[in-house]
């Protein structure tokens, strides 16, 4: 099926989503994605293989990106985890979605906020990770306080300044480097509504971010990781201290790309973690029926 528009409201801004309906009482799940990224984008790739594998998707556009409304460019951290809260609701409240076999799927710096609103959110009965940034503060501080110190105190200076989230040939922007910018610099990421900018306080908001620190709070709250072994943007090592720290029954599933975004659009890994999230929310829901 196509894909639904919907529009629902988060802290009285107005968020806007793609909605699939697979068959009533399916599994249902809500999805949040890449740093500045679009429902058209990551998101959208993957609601459209998880609804393909009998799960009904919500991708949608945060705050301040997309076509949601908010402050432009600007990563609200408690703000997008609000989002999830009125995703999940959205999801709960429809009639062919059972509200007892809900679950969230984050990828990139979505896993870390998926993982972050499983643990706040009891609705959320099972909780992907895929590529994921677990973001700590406390691990990034103990690397170097100073310098620790040093950044926030310039994000903070430049707060409501912008930089171009990609740029190529090692120009100055938020998710530096050449591999970000071969996906959103390119046509591999085509979307209408994403913009190439972000503010430096969106940096402050992703230093101060405990995403890690979510992982003892899950519960039961089954979790499934799916992580390449080789990710120079979002450590294979956090992914692996998530997974050691949840208490609940867990999975980690470990893939062979050579690059983090190659789980954005690359075969065969898109696939190989659709499939494992499909399944493991499918076997994970299904004892709620009972």
């Amino acid at each position: 099926m196509s894909a639904e528009r919907v529009t629902f409201t988060a802290d009285g801004l107005t968020l806007a989503g793609h909605l699939r309906v697979a068959a009533a009482g399916a599994p249902a799940v809500v999805l949040t994605g890449p740093f500045t990224g679009v429902k058209e984008q990551v998101v959208g790739t993957y609601a459209e293989r998880l609804h393909d594998r009998g799960l009904t998707t919500l991708a949608f556009d945060h705050r301040g990106f997309g076509e949601s409304g908010g402050r432009r460019a600007h990563e609200d951290s408690q703000g997008k985890l609000a989002d999830l809260r009125a995703g999940v609701g959205l999801l709960a409240d429809h009639p062919a979605v059972d509200p007892t076999r809900l679950a969230a799927v984050g990828v990139c710096l979505g896993g870390g906020y998926a993982v972050r609103a499983a643990a706040a959110d009891p609705r959320i009965r099972a909780v992907v990770g895929i590529a994921g940034a677990y973001n700590s503060p406390a691990r990034f501080s103990a690397a170097g306080p100073d310098g620790y110190r040093r950044s926030l105190s310039s994000f903070i200076e430049r707060y409501d300044e912008e930089l171009p989230a990609v740029a190529p040939g090692g120009a100055t922007a938020a998710m530096a480097g050449d591999e970000p910018f071969a996906y959103y610099g390119t046509a591999r990421s085509t979307a209408e509504h994403w913009e190439n900018r972000v503010t430096y306080g969106s940096l402050h908001a992703l230093m101060t971010f405990d995403a890690l620190g979510a992982a003892p709070l899950l519960a039961a709250t089954p979790l499934l990781v799916v992580h390449g072994r080789t990710d120079a943007y979002c450590a294979p090592e956090l992914a692996e201290a998530l997974y050691n720290q949840a208490t609940g029954p867990k999975e980690i599933r470990w893939l062979d790309a050579e690059q983090h975004i190659d789980l954005y659009d690359v075969e065969p890994y898109v696939t190989e973690a659709a499939d494992a999230a499909a399944t493991f929310l499918h076997h994970h829901l299904a004892a709620t029926l009972h």
